[in-house]
């Protein structure tokens, strides 16, 4: 018998993501693949969304793209309220809205599990993973729940990727590249550093959004004009980022912040593209140093691959590390093992209660 399973998304961007976005992209893979295996699934998101599930549409689009929006919070509580309205015709209802979905879990008749994707070294947050500890936690790393090590952790399920989604390059061009967004803890100031150290070309594919207009005027433009090495693209396409990726000889990630996953680490590896990170938070989970890139804690460390390692670099053996741990049918078959640990410790609660 297929599960009736209700997958919920944040609402800021479209399932999947026209451009940049993480959360949403990793749950159209999640969906899709659901679907693909037999199970029923209904999809909760924007209204703009395009998904083989069954599309429970909440606004007309992404809240990002949606100049009328003026409270996200608001419409997201909206969107658990419709959840709740529906929650008997599910045999379980995946959260992919953080913390926000384990109040109205509470109100749920249907077994609740629920995926971080953020950060969580974060005095309110363990506060409130620790009141809600009755429901199950999906971490995306194990990195990522050492704050908090009392919650109630079901599982580590990692991220993971069509196969086909991105097309393998064994000839690369002569450029580095990083997919993100602009903001401090990216730490775009060493990307710069690093690739004119390197003296290599740099492109930064990335998005700005509003809480990051002033540091990027302020920081990172002037930086952008001093280098004549590097070219900033903006926000780019699937296919942008196939090409983008997949060309580039390795793409740079110096981040300084306690990095949950890094999705765009594993759209590198399905290139054959070696990933440069900063040893910080899931880095070396995600990351095999010498098989799918190298791990460094200073720029100089990373100037110093650049040079000394780059030329020799197995892009095939890259690839096939990214499709044994990091497919999107293995990302599904471990959510349906945990959905279905969930619905037995929920059974196993209720006769209990009786």
């Amino acid at each position: 018998m297929p599960l009736r399973i209700a997958v919920v998304s944040p609402l800021y961007e479209s399932v999947p993501p026209r451009l940049y976005g993480g959360t949403e992209r990793v749950v159209s893979y999640l969906a899709e693949e659901l679907v693909r295996a037999g199970q029923e699934v209904t999809l909760f998101a924007s209204g703009d969304s395009v998904t083989s599930a069954r599309l429970v549409p909440a606004g007309h689009r992404s809240l990002r793209l949606d100049p009328g929006c003026r409270d996200p919070l608001a419409c997201h509580f909206m969107l658990m309220e419709e959840v709740l309205k529906r929650d008997r015709e599910f045999d379980i209802i995946h959260s992919n809205v953080d913390y926000l979905s384990l109040a109205f879990a509470r109100r749920s008749r249907t077994p609740f599990i629920t995926t971080l994707h953020g950060r969580l070294d974060i005095p309110e947050i363990a506060a409130i993973l620790m009141e809600y500890r009755e429901f199950p936690l999906i971490s995306i790393s194990n990195s990522q729940r050492r704050p908090i090590p009392g919650a109630n952790w079901l599982q580590t399920i990692y991220h993971g990727l069509p196969a086909h989604l991105y097309d393998f390059n064994g000839e690369p061009e002569e450029y580095l590249v990083f997919i993100g967004r602009i903001s401090p803890e990216k730490k775009i100031d060493s990307l710069i550093h690093i690739a004119m150290k390197a003296e290599i070309p740099l492109k930064i594919a990335a998005k700005v959004d509003r809480v990051d207009v002033e540091y990027f005027q302020a920081v990172v433009r002037p930086l952008l004009e001093s280098a004549s090495l590097v070219e900033f693209l903006g926000e780019v396409s699937d296919e942008e980022k196939n090409i983008l990726l997949g060309r580039a000889v390795a793409c740079l990630h110096p981040v300084d912040w306690p990095e949950p996953f890094g999705l765009s680490l594993i759209e590198a590896m399905a290139c054959g593209t070696p990933v440069l990170a900063r040893r910080r938070g899931a880095i070396p989970e995600v990351v095999d140093h010498g098989v799918t890139g190298f791990i460094f804690e200073k720029d100089e460390e990373a100037v110093l691959q650049i040079k000394n390692s780059l030329s020799s670099f197995e892009r095939q053996a890259c690839r096939r590390r990214f499709e044994e741990r990091f497919s999107s049918g293995r990302m599904a078959a471990d959510y349906l093992a945990a959905y279905k640990t969930a619905l037995s410790g929920a059974s196993m609660k209720g006769r209990r209660n009786k």
